[in-house]
């Protein structure tokens, strides 16, 4: 399974983005705000721009595996091996201030907002179980 998360929107205290899964418009993503890092940047240049506060983590592909989240007391994607970070997930929120680095789902109808995340994040869940109960394997490209 591909998802692909394009970010559209960088604001100063968050950033708006679309996903798609398998090539087709899932919801939208608010995430916080983005000083465009790179897979390609140095782990040291990634901390010393997030030491400024919360960050969008930087963009790149990232293997995703469900794991239970002790924070969330759910199973959650995690995403694998994102420099700098620890603990990437994609979850439900609704604020910039819902997210600490982690990507939230839901459909931007309001600025700075996404609503009806609890129930963009059950569905792409049961569809990544799904993906990987088949025996494939699921990634984000975040561009």
């Amino acid at each position: 399974m591909e998802i692909k998360l394009i970010r559209q929107y960088y604001q100063k205290k968050y950033t708006i983005g679309r996903l798609y899964v398998n090539n087709y418009f899932f919801s939208d993503t608010l995430e916080p705000p983005s000083k465009r890092l790179s897979e390609k940047c140095s782990l040291k240049t990634i901390k010393k721009v997030k030491g400024e506060g919360f960050r969008a983590i930087p963009t790149g592909r990232y293997r995703i595996l469900i794991t239970r989240s002790q924070r969330f007391g759910r199973w959650l994607p995690l995403l694998l091996n994102v420099k700098g970070f620890e603990g990437i997930r994609i979850h439900a929120g609704n604020k910039p201030e819902d997210t600490k680095g982690c990507i939230l789902l839901g459909f931007n109808r309001r600025k700075g907002y996404v609503l009806d995340s609890t129930r963009c994040v059950l569905t792409l869940v049961k569809m990544m179980t799904e993906a990987m109960e088949k025996g494939e394997k699921v990634f984000v490209m975040v561009r």
